[in-house]
């Protein structure tokens, strides 16, 4: 885990996120424990768990990408789910555990990818030499002349090596044997716990392997050769087991829409079914053990964030024991038009440059003035109170109206510099933001 202060979690979130001050600060401060708890000598370290967090605001205000951002800053695994899609035990659907079975997916993928870029040089090394005996087969009379001179095979050899780093052998094609496991023909199909199983990947652990010739161009060859080498190279099982500590200790599971599992207290309806899903829910929270094809994953150290807008229900609606699981709440707010202005022009990743980019491979040259962006910002923010609030979603729905037609004529030349003003703005979507009727099915 990397070692960021708190400040510096913030202001690394600053970069992408607009405002939102005192929900950054909550996901800084929690990330900081996690590094504080593993400075923690003894036994005390197991008792120190991570103080969960509940988001309150309403969509397109930031919550998802908060938390997305904060587990890529720690180069944690991070999952997001919608709490909507599981089901109480005894019902169709997926189960809660499903959510750590995926999450430590994504460890497991994190971990080889890790493993193979630390072995990807040596493995680079051996599959240059395979690609070297195939574009000229090895014989037994060795690389040296009786009298330890060199022999002209190695000679070749090495002059073939030049030409490949030079690219100058792209060209040539070679036959590959490329591993391939033999799949028998088995419909997936659901066991106890609801969870989806396949069949098929457990027979192939069992059938042999073949493998499949296939002829491809040399820079394709070196690269699956490369992935064969590495693959050779990496322990598996240290793989799994490295996976399943990176989920236990710096595991992030972002819990969306979790307002839609809560109400008012009802003897009929969906109520019940919600009630339990929180119940299924609660055990995986408080700290559990779950079975997962790599192995048992412990979750009493995974930091979960839950998020939702609370706008027919409140925090309060959820079970107690759930509630005490959740000590630190933030309420985001709502954008106005000074932070839509802002989220336009400030982040790194701001949907005008991102337009800018998207444009400038066609060789159109765009830019917005200050007064386009604020009139974008503007309309965005009416469209918002006339119709549904979206939050910054908004945004994308009115830039991609505005550039409709710069985008469909971009590729067939003309205007190579286009600047956007306010005029612009108002001109292209005055029309949508009067016909209320309209805006609503567009944007």
């Amino acid at each position: 885990m990397k070692n960021y202060t708190p400040r510096e979690i913030v202001s690394e979130l600053d970069r992408y996120i607009v405002g939102q001050h005192q929900a950054k600060r909550a996901v800084a401060i929690a990330l900081r424990n996690r590094w504080r708890r593993q400075q923690v000598p003894g036994s005390l370290r197991e008792e120190i768990t991570p103080k969960n967090i509940i988001m309150i605001g309403p969509t397109g205000v930031g919550k998802t990408e908060i938390a997305r951002r904060l587990a890529k800053l720690a180069g944690s695994p991070f999952i997001k789910v919608e709490v909507t899609k599981y089901t109480e035990v005894g019902y169709v659907g997926k189960d809660v555990e499903s959510m750590i079975r995926d999450l430590t997916e994504i460890a497991v993928k994190m971990m080889r990818e890790e493993s193979t870029r630390l072995v990807r040089s040596k493995a680079e090394s051996l599959a240059e030499e395979r690609l070297l005996d195939l574009l000229l087969p090895p014989v037994e009379l060795g690389l040296t002349e009786p009298g330890g001179s060199e022999s002209p095979l190695a000679s070749t050899r090495e002059k073939l090596r030049t030409m490949l780093r030079k690219g100058e052998l792209d060209h040539r094609e070679v036959e590959l044997e490329v591993p391939h496991k033999t799949s028998p023909s088995i419909e997936i199909f659901p066991i106890v716990g609801n969870e989806e199983f396949d069949l098929r990947e457990m027979m192939s652990q069992f059938l042999p392997r073949r493998a499949q010739k296939r002829r491809v161009k040399v820079p394709e060859a070196l690269l699956l050769l490369t992935d064969i080498e590495a693959s050779k190279l990496i322990d598996g099982d240290e793989v799994n087991r490295q996976a399943i500590g990176l989920v236990e200790e710096s595991g992030i599971v972002f819990l969306d829409e979790i307002d839609k599992i809560c109400g008012p207290e009802s003897s009929h309806g969906p109520q019940i079914s919600r009630e339990g899903v929180q119940r299924d829910l609660l055990p995986i929270v408080e700290g559990s053990q779950v079975t997962t094809k790599y192995g048992t994953v412990r979750t009493d150290h995974i930091l979960f964030i839950a998020a939702g807008a609370f706008s027919h229900a409140k925090p309060s609606d959820l079970i107690p024991e759930l509630q005490g699981r959740f000590p630190i709440r933030v309420e985001l707010e709502s954008l106005k038009r000074e932070e839509m202005v802002r989220i336009l022009s400030e982040p790194e990743n701001a949907l005008t440059v991102q337009y800018r980019a998207l444009l400038a491979t066609e060789g159109v040259d765009l830019t917005f003035s200050e007064d386009a962006i604020a009139e974008i910002a503007s309309m965005a923010c009416e469209i918002n109170e006339q119709t549904e609030n979206i939050g910054a979603r908004r945004l994308h729905t009115v830039m991609e109206r505005l550039l409709d037609e710069i985008s469909f004529n971009a590729p067939d030349g003309g205007t190579r510099k286009i600047d956007l003003g306010a005029k612009d703005v108002r001109d292209r979507l005055a029309d949508l933001v009067k016909n209320q009727d309209l805006s609503r099915y567009i944007l």
